[in-house]
């Protein structure tokens, strides 16, 4: 189910449609159609020779499927993706500008235990101003 903030944005701006894949297998990305479609101008801006876009592509297509928000903000996400990223129970959801991330909640806070945010990091994104 969608977080109801980005479900009434969902309902203002966007037709409810999304597309919804990985890049990993680990985490599910819920991508709005016109924001999708962004991403599709940008991959096809890059030569379809070029190894990384044809890896992409691979994990794109077979992770991914169009996706329609059913009135109490709900979206379904492709079996395999849901069997593959273990989410089937306990999950998160984090917004990540133009499109929501959804992870196995255990998964997710073993990858921040491993990789904490360090002192270079916040340095780093101290030059960004944050």
């Amino acid at each position: 189910k969608l977080p109801a903030e980005f479900k009434r944005r969902i309902d203002e701006s966007y037709n409810g449609r999304f597309y919804i894949t990985s890049k990993d297998g680990r985490v599910a990305e819920i991508h709005p159609m016109q924001e999708w479609e962004k991403v599709e101008q940008k991959l096809a801006a890059i030569p379809n020779f070029n190894p990384a876009k044809r890896k992409l592509l691979d994990r794109y297509n077979y992770f991914g499927q169009e996706a329609e928000m059913d009135a109490q903000g709900r979206v379904l996400l492709p079996q395999i993706l849901r069997e593959n990223a273990g989410l089937v129970a306990d999950e998160v959801v984090f917004g990540n500008q133009t499109y929501l991330e959804v992870a196995n909640r255990d998964a997710f806070v073993a990858n921040m235990d491993a990789n904490p945010l360090t002192a270079e990091d916040e340095k780093a994104l101290a030059d960004f101003g944050l």
